[in-house]
């Protein structure tokens, strides 16, 4: 099972909604503190191919989701 990623920081409540989510769901998942890991917003738009404005930042594998309710979608899909 390839595991999700979510790119963003501990005061984003949207950030603490998808890892709810997926713990939720016993699905793995890594999260990146893009605070404590010094990303900047020009780093997240080179990983992710495009302008970047909020968070989270979420992938499964290396497909590209979207934010939380794009994740929200896809988990309902």
């Amino acid at each position: 099972m390839e595991r999700y990623t979510i790119f963003g920081h501990d005061a984003c409540g949207y950030c603490l909604r998808a890892k709810r989510d997926l713990e939720s769901r016993q699905l793995p998942f890594r999260f990146i503190n893009i605070h404590i890991e010094g990303i900047s917003q020009a780093d997240l738009e080179k990983t992710i191919g495009k302008p970047v404005r909020t968070v989270p930042q979420i992938f499964h594998g290396k497909d590209y989701i979207g934010g939380y309710t794009e994740l929200r979608d896809y988990l309902a899909a």
